[in-house]
């Protein structure tokens, strides 16, 4: 699958999200790479910011959290159109578990990780 068809694939999973879900995000850009920086096809997406609990003295000018979605792994561990949506859609909902605080422990637990 091509990048902007991927990336269409992302957006349409973003947008099914339920709303009470990606209404909370603030300063928060998504993002789609081929792959993280180590080469690895083994991470499908990463949070990189500063989680809603950790926050303090926030607002003033901080670039924006970023949720990455990794093209290529996702693409080598899914088989079917089904699979590689489905599995989106579990990425999208973990990494903005991780901007509400939810660590992978939680995520586990819930099914999510």
């Amino acid at each position: 699958m091509e990048a902007d068809e991927f990336e269409a694939l992302v957006v349409d999973e973003l947008d099914r999200l339920p709303d009470d879900m990606v209404d909370g995000l603030d300063n928060v850009i998504f993002v789609v790479e081929d792959r993280p920086e180590d080469g690895s096809l083994d991470l499908l997406g990463l949070y990189d910011g500063l989680a809603l609990t950790e926050r303090g003295r926030y607002g003033m000018g901080e670039l924006p959290d970023r949720i990455i979605v990794y093209r290529e792994p996702h693409l080598a561990q899914c088989e079917t159109a089904d699979e590689l949506r489905d599995e989106v859609h579990t990425t999208l909902v973990h990494e903005i578990a991780h901007f509400y605080g939810i660590d992978d422990d939680r995520l586990h637990e819930l099914g999510w990780a």
